[in-house]
This record gives C-alpha cells, sequence and structure tokens, in this order.
C-alpha cells in the first residue's frame, strides 16, 4: 500500500456526477454512489443499462465525460499509477496469456506489481482458487471456468483493496458459477472492498452489503442488504427495470 496516499475517508468509492456520452450516446446519467472500505456492493440491471461502462470508469479503464471518482480518498485523474496498484478488475476478459502456464502467468504480474515473496503468495492465491493440480498447465487449455479462477488468482495477487468484478460468472455453468460465489467469500476477508455487476439475483444478494439498480444511465433504486429478502428484491427488481422507472 502506498504511503503518499491518504486514506482517511471513510469511502473506499466515491463517484460524483457521473456521466459517460459515446457520440450521440448518453451511457450514464449522472452517477452518484458511495461504497464503504470492506464494504460489497452489488449492481443489478438490465443490458445497456451501464453497468460495464461505469465499472470501466471506476477502475480506471476509461475516463468519465463529467464527473468526479476518488478510490482510497485520492482523485483518480490525480495519480492513476498509484492507484491502479491499489485496485484490480475481474470481467469477461481474463487477461491471461494462453502460451504460458498459470503459474508463469501469475508470476509475470506479480513481478508488475512487485509482490514480495511471490512463489509462496502464488501458492497461496492459487489454493484460494482451488487450482493447484493445474498451476503448471497452459492457460489456453484450461475450460472457461478454470481460466475463470485464474483469473481470480490473478485478481488478488497483489493484495488489491479494492476489487471489481464485471459479470465474473457470465458463460460459466452452475458448477462454475457456484466456485466463483465461493472464490468471492474466500478472498473477501471483510477488509477488500468490492464492487460487482451481476445478472445473478441470488448471487448478488448473497454477496452484497449494498445493493443499486441501474438502468439507462441512472441509479434508479439503492437499499441495504438486510432492508430486503428474496422475494421481495426479484419483485422490486422486476417493477424497476420494466417500468423504467
Amino acid at each position: 500500500m502506498d504511503k503518499d496516499i491518504p486514506t482517511s475517508s471513510t469511502w473506499a468509492v466515491e463517484a460524483r456526477g457521473i456521466e459517460k456520452t459515446f457520440g450521440e450516446m448518453r451511457a450514464l446519467r449522472g452517477i452518484d454512489l458511495t461504497v464503504s472500505r470492506g464494504e460489497c456492493l452489488v449492481i443489478f440491471g438490465p443490458n445497456g443499462a451501464g453497468k460495464t461502462t461505469l465499472l470501466k470508469i471506476l477502475s480506471t479503464l476509461i475516463k468519465p465525460s463529467a464527473g468526479s471518482v476518488r478510490l482510497d480518498d485520492i482523485d483518480i485523474r490525480d495519480k492513476p499509477a498509484q492507484i491502479r496498484r491499489r485496485i484490480s478488475l475481474v470481467g469477461n476478459q481474463t487477461f491471461l496469456y494462453d502460451n504460458l502456464t498459470v503459474f508463469e502467468n501469475l508470476k509475470f504480474y506479480g513481478k508488475m506489481y512487485d509482490v514480495a515473496d511471490l512463489e509462496k503468495r502464488i501458492r497461496e492465491v492459487v489454493s484460494w482458487v482451488q487450482l493447484e493440480s493445474r498451476l503448471h498447465d497452459r492457460a489456453g487449455t484450461l475450460s472457461r471456468g478454470l481460466q475463470q479462477r485464474a483469473s481470480f488468482a490473478r485478481a488478488v495477487l497483489h493484495d488489491p483493496s479494492i476489487l471489481f468484478l464485471d459479470e465474473p460468472d457470465v458463460g460459466l455453468d452452475p458448477h462454475a458459477s457456484a466456485m466463483v460465489s465461493e472464490i468471492l467469500e474466500s478472498i473477501n476477508s471483510g477488509s477488500r472492498t468490492v464492487v460487482m455487476t451481476t445478472h445473478n439475483l441470488e448471487q448478488g444478494l448473497e454477496l452484497g452489503d449494498s445493493i443499486i439498480i441501474l438502468d439507462r444511465g441512472r441509479v434508479i433504486y439503492e437499499a441495504s442488504r438486510q432492508e430486503l429478502s428474496g422475494a421481495d428484491f426479484r419483485q422490486i427488481y422486476n417493477q424497476y427495470t420494466e417500468t423504467g422507472r
């Protein structure tokens, strides 16, 4: 953790007035959100709601057209390189090199982030995702589910304080999807902040401390997980996304 980055705020993620346009299309229309340190925020919404665009902005992959983002109490425009060392992203793209083994991929990323005692750390994260037996297999030979496990290992290798997850179980079979939930529970000790987008209502409600529904580039609903039952939320989700309120 970089000592020159202040961490006085209670917010791990703070976004204000986030807008994003692509030509004439307005993908995000004034998003405000805050995520406390150690909290898991789950973002629901239909296709085209702006979930992936929002996560790309929060994780510094693209710039907003308007608004500001602070991660760990620092504006992402001020020290983007230092911020990127404190965050990580898991999405549909694994960011693994197919011709390298799982071990070689992790070693490569570990050196990029100057991970101390790297081989010990690799064994630790591989154990979390239950991939020990495939450690020396080339990434390109693994199934989609196993590649996603390796992607989680890559993402937490440098012990990021904030983890962004963009529909991490898309394209996975039920067994692999269940494994994703187990991995998330094992890697989130309560000190790591997680922001996740998903279509999986059950998984999201199980993992989230707070939830929002995004539709047509706006936050149309937000609540604490403690306020809802699964049945209540499914009804609320259908109501809001069907009416577009």
